[in-house]
């Protein structure tokens, strides 16, 4: 043999040896994935224990939430009611139960009798309630005027019993002659500033009701921007002349126009003419101040403190 090859023999791995170093390899690789499946199983029992042993959060699912059923006492007032009853009774007589108007009289107010008049007493001319009270539980008592040819005012008190939802009514007894209802005391006008009949004001409150209620030109000219205002149509009147100007604000009186946006409130007190005559009428207007002129920004007729509106 020659030197190089024993030399070579002798530094070659045994294959006894070379063979078991990889059979240790592989049993090493073999029990750690033992290990690891042992692992895997003892992680579930514990991931279970610890999961028993964890207080769960609970959801509950909230019931359904039923609406609210909430009972709204309808207070309707009879007043109408009254007042056709009332109108009804006092056309008709005892004895001619089978005229209209008795029957309707009856049919409200069932239990009710009727007067024992003579033709001779004159029906009203017209039959309007003035004043409402609700007493206890349904019950209430309705003040209707009944006003006569000759100028004459009787008041009578109808009781009326409403049902528990407001939908009907029922004449509990025969109505009752009353005192009127007092006349109260007017209450303090806040227009205190006299405005001068050559003003800004008077001239655009004077131009506007002309418009508005004789049809002399046309109403959106005298309207601030924004407002919207139909006319009386047909116009009722011939001319329109203001009377009086009173302004709630001292600014209504100065003798120029103040800065864009200033606001007045007035009263105007004017007299409208027909055929029929002459009429006196109230109107309170806001006015609003912009580009030098006054402009018409609100209308508010029948509530001035002096005077009302009639058309």
């Amino acid at each position: 043999m020659s030197p190089a090859k024993q030399a070579a023999e002798e530094h070659a791995a045994p294959p006894t040896a070379a063979a078991g170093a990889r059979l240790r390899q592989m049993r090493r690789r073999v029990r750690l994935g033992r290990l690891g499946v042992w692992a895997a199983v003892a992680a579930g029992p514990i991931a279970l224990a610890v999961a028993v042993a964890t207080p769960a959060t609970v959801v509950r699912v909230a019931p359904a939430t039923k609406p609210t059923t909430v009972k709204t006492t309808v207070s309707a007032n009879p007043s109408g009611y009254a007042t056709v009853f009332l109108d009804a009774w006092l056309r008709s007589r005892a004895g001619a139960e089978s005229t209209a108007q008795a029957r309707l009289a009856q049919s409200m107010g069932p239990d009710v009798d009727l007067p024992d008049s003579s033709d001779a007493q004159p029906d009203p001319e017209s039959v309007v309630a003035v004043r409402s009270a609700q007493q206890a539980g349904t019950a209430w008592s309705v003040t209707v005027a009944a006003q006569y040819a000759d100028g004459s005012v009787r008041y009578f008190a109808v009781p009326v019993v409403a049902d528990s939802g407001g939908a009907s009514f029922t004449v509990s007894g025969a109505p009752g002659v009353v005192a009127g209802p007092a006349r109260a005391e007017g209450a303090q006008s806040p227009y205190t500033v006299t405005v001068p009949a050559d003003s800004a004001v008077s001239s655009a409150a004077g131009e506007f009701l002309s418009a508005y209620l004789a049809g002399a030109g046309e109403v959106d000219r005298y309207l601030a921007p924004g407002v919207s205002l139909s006319p009386v149509s047909p116009a009722p009147y011939q001319t329109v002349t203001v009377q009086q100007i009173l302004a709630a604000d001292q600014e209504a009186a100065a003798e120029s126009v103040p800065a864009d946006g200033t606001r007045v409130r007035v009263m105007a007190e004017v007299e409208a003419r027909d055929s029929a005559g002459r009429w006196p009428l109230t109107y309170e207007l806001t006015l609003k101040a912009r580009s030098g002129r006054w402009e018409v920004a609100g209308l508010e007729s029948g509530t001035a403190q002096a005077g009302g509106a009639r058309s």
